[in-house]
């Protein structure tokens, strides 16, 4: 591709849709009832119209605004400030939509801390609400210059971080703490082998690791012996994901030590987000790899945790958008640090956007296959119907088989279906 193209906006359109979920979906100390689908759309001046969809999570990306607010207000508020990203992008050229979303991020988090109140906002909360608008900024930047697929959207400077192609991506199930073991089990006879399970129960720090202990021993009675062919030890990986619930390094280690105990420490292949992201401490002596989720706003929070000794870095592009993922990506392949995708209990559209990217990383240490995290099944009330609204909804490499999507030459050719508008996302926006 030559030189890129100028493209001017000159107009944006919104909605959203508020989607119930099958029970309360706890985690964080709150729970969720429902999950807004957003939608933002641009326009260019050459008559381009692109639109892309977000999976708002106010209790993932700032806890405190979801506790300080009721469930529907802090939505409200969320959206209020895609609409505001909407609207500083009206008549704004650009020719990257990396170097947009830097241009505007700063804008847009300022407005995000005045109208929650929160000076001390995190980061994460401005960059959810982007993720649709990032979403269509990309999208009207491929109709502007041309391109046809994801491969060829992604810029020659980050294409290095996304060259793999995976045949076959995980699909990764998420426990949380009131899923019975006999589920995890059953998942495992399903097929599944690598599954995320919540740990940090509810409870004073002692409490929680009790708690934490019986869980892991339930676990490893009832699959640490099953074997799968995608690892390299043949045997199922344990990923664990405590939300920062941890305060001290102490009682980790007093779960790891116990681990060791069972015999489980060589299968415990990832624990996420142990400590609050406030609790800056290397953890490089840590004997299991820890990754970074929520902690990694962006690159400079991702360098920072990698500096700490955290040895993996969970991306989102679904939840903090697909160019500042490129950025994260660019950051831990420099430091030689594997990444993965994880999930923000995203719609069937998102997953996609999200699959793109996990199908194209390298392997993750001791696995054969891609790591993607999809949790919207299990919790969506009307996932089956939501599943419609994807333009290839049939697609074989849609579905979970055996705990893997099966990615042949159409999932890349077609880019996992996200060129082509959903119909029904496009209905709830009117005509410029």
């Amino acid at each position: 591709m030559g030189k890129e193209t100028s493209i001017k906006i000159i107009g944006t359109n919104s909605n959203f849709e508020r989607e119930p979920l099958i029970r309360p979906f706890g985690f964080k100390g709150g729970f969720l009832s429902e999950i807004w689908q957003t939608v933002a759309q641009v326009k260019s001046s050459t008559g381009n119209i692109s639109t892309g969809l977000c999976s708002q999570s106010v209790l993932w990306s700032d806890a405190e605004v979801f506790s300080c607010f009721s469930e529907s207000g802090g939505n409200a508020l969320m959206f209020a400030v895609t609409e505001y990203a909407l609207s500083i992008l009206r008549d704004r050229q650009f020719t990257s939509p990396v170097k947009l979303l830097d241009d505007i991020l700063d804008e847009v988090f300022n407005y995000a801390k005045k109208i929650t109140g929160n000076p001390g906002l995190r980061k994460t909360f401005a960059l959810n609400s982007m993720v649709g608008v990032d979403n269509a900024i990309w999208l009207l930047y491929a109709k502007e210059n041309g391109l046809n697929t994801f491969d060829e959207m992604i810029p020659a400077e980050y294409r290095d971080l996304l060259s793999y192609r995976h045949k076959k991506v995980a699909g990764i199930p998420l426990m949380a703490y009131s899923i019975p073991v006999s589920e995890i089990k059953q998942a495992a006879d399903d097929g599944f082998y690598f599954m995320k399970i919540k740990i940090g129960q509810p409870g004073a720090q002692d409490e929680m690791l009790e708690k934490d202990k019986a869980r892991l021993t339930e676990i490893h009675q009832a699959i640490g012996n099953y074997r799968t062919e995608h690892t390299q030890s043949g045997k199922l990986p344990y990923y664990f994901d405590a939300n920062g619930r941890y305060e001290k390094k102490e009682t980790l280690l007093k779960l790891i030590d116990h681990a060791e105990k069972l015999g489980a420490l060589e299968q415990i292949a990832l624990i996420e987000e142990p400590f609050p992201e406030e609790l800056e401490i290397d953890v490089s002596d840590i004997p299991v790899r820890l990754a970074a989720d929520e902690s990694a706003h962006t690159d400079k929070d991702a360098l920072a945790r990698i500096q700490m000794g955290y040895g993996a870095i969970a991306l989102k592009p679904i939840a903090k958008t697909l160019s500042m993922t490129l950025k994260i990506a660019r950051i831990a392949a420099h430091e030689n640090i594997p990444c993965f995708c994880a999930d923000l209990t995203v719609n069937p559209v998102l997953v996609d956007w999200n699959k793109n990217v996990a199908a194209r990383l390298k392997p993750f240490p001791g696995l054969e296959t891609g790591l993607l995290e999809t949790n919207g099944h299990q919790n969506y009330k009307n996932w089956e119907k939501m599943e419609s609204f994807h333009s290839f909804s049939e697609a074989s490499w849609r579905k979970v088989q055996k705990g893997v999507f099966e990615l042949d030459s159409t999932f890349y050719s077609q880019s996992g279906g996200i060129f082509k508008d959903s119909a029904h996302y496009s209905k709830l926006l009117g005509e410029f």
